[in-house]
């Protein structure tokens, strides 16, 4: 048996330790995963012969778990300058029943989803269920 520690920034959660090792145990050859949130970081026991450790980083790459966690960011450039690259805006708003509190929103368009899902979650789809 090998063991090998891949280094995961988007592992950041409960949730996605308990994903991560659903995802690595699936894969015939791997015997054991301690995947970490805190560290950021996982552990695998593996069969060379059956497997190695680049097949494992591929499924871990594929479930989008060893790239960097990225978000748009704001550009600092004001929405009256004209430029090329359409910046990203956060809007502020009060609300009468919310009376001095004050909510941010940020449009984001151009990345051809409404939201980030978390690596390894998909997006969730509504179903609804009749009697």
């Amino acid at each position: 048996m090998l063991k090998k520690v891949y280094e995961m920034p988007s592992l950041y959660g409960d949730h996605h330790v308990i994903e991560v090792r659903n995802l690595l145990l699936e894969l015939d050859g791997v015997k054991d995963v301690y995947a970490s949130s805190a560290f950021q970081a996982v552990e695998v026991t593996y069969d060379p012969e059956k497997i190695n450790d680049l097949e494992i980083a591929l499924k871990l790459d594929q479930a989008g778990y060893l790239g960097e966690w990225t978000l748009p960011i704001e550009t600092g450039i004001s929405a009256s300058q004209e430029e090329t690259q359409q910046p990203f805006f956060r809007h502020t708003s009060t609300y009468q029943q919310t009376k001095q509190i004050v909510s941010f929103a940020q449009s984001v368009t151009n990345l051809g989803r409404p939201l980030w899902p978390c690596p390894g979650m998909g997006v969730l789809n509504n179903t609804v269920m009749e009697d």
